[in-house]
């Protein structure tokens, strides 16, 4: 029982974990004990992260335009020429974009799809040898996409290609889900409202309002994030895979 969430010693790679969601996770699993790779496409803010959590446990920053394949192929690459096997690769890098219908165009969903869709994608396929290397007996890989409660419900706002990409996101985790068994599981978290630089304006607008709607009367905070990864990532989910886990505070199933 005392193993049954240990993480210690994993090879991990946190795509946009350079700040919000992703920093929450990358944090998460440098305390607890594993090697963690973080990616982003600003070499500078990627770099001063891994420097930061390196002072609890050991990152290394990896920096990656991911919206491209040639970017993906070449994170995977690099993680290759660094380890045998991957542990677990958590999908989180993502971006969004609201505007009323009749301003949101081609290159709104182009540059939103390519990320949050395509981006995963094209990781989990290159990385997916490594990921297959680290599986032993009843002891999978693990791959956790980052969807959005956006893809589960209507949102109020206006992002009409982020909701979808989301919604994208958990259907793909399901495909790939059924295609990786029995070495790799994989399984994503819907995140509701989190201190991070994508919600920020709206938090700073609403944050009050959309506390006291949330069945649980708050906003999420790091370590409700960085336990639902590490759940995912540890012995005790093992045999859980094709799920997509809300972590919201009950916003997209109760309100």
């Amino acid at each position: 029982m005392n193993n049954l969430f240990d993480v210690k010693g994993k090879v991990v790679l946190v795509t946009g974990g350079s700040r919000g969601i992703g920093e929450m996770i990358a944090r998460g699993f440098v305390e607890a004990g594993a090697k963690v790779y973080i990616s982003s496409r600003k070499a500078d803010v990627c770099d001063a992260m891994a420097a930061e959590l390196s002072k609890s446990g050991e990152c290394i920053s990896l920096p990656a335009d991911l919206s491209k394949e040639s970017e993906c192929q070449r994170l995977a690459n690099e993680i290759a020429a660094r380890e045998d096997h991957l542990d677990v690769l958590v999908n989180n890098a993502g971006a969004t974009w609201g505007a009323p219908m009749a301003e949101t165009d081609e290159a709104v969903f182009e540059r939103v799809l390519a990320l949050n869709v395509k981006g995963i994608f094209h990781m989990t396929k290159f990385l997916r040898p490594l990921l297959e290397k680290a599986a032993g007996p009843n002891s999978p890989a693990r791959v956790i996409n980052i969807g959005s409660i956006d893809g589960i419900h209507v949102p109020d706002m206006e992002t009409y290609a982020y909701s979808a990409s989301k919604a994208a996101v958990h259907q793909l985790t399901r495909h790939l889900a059924k295609q990786m068994a029995p070495l790799v599981t994989v399984n994503a978290i819907a995140p509701g409202p989190f201190q991070s630089k994508m919600m920020k304006s709206t938090l700073e607008a609403f944050g009050d309002v959309i506390a006291q709607n949330a069945p649980m009367k708050r906003i999420g905070e790091p370590n409700d994030m960085a336990g639902a990864a590490i759940f995912l990532a540890s012995p005790a989910a093992c045999y859980i895979t094709g799920v997509i886990l809300p972590v919201d505070g009950g916003i997209a199933t109760l309100v």
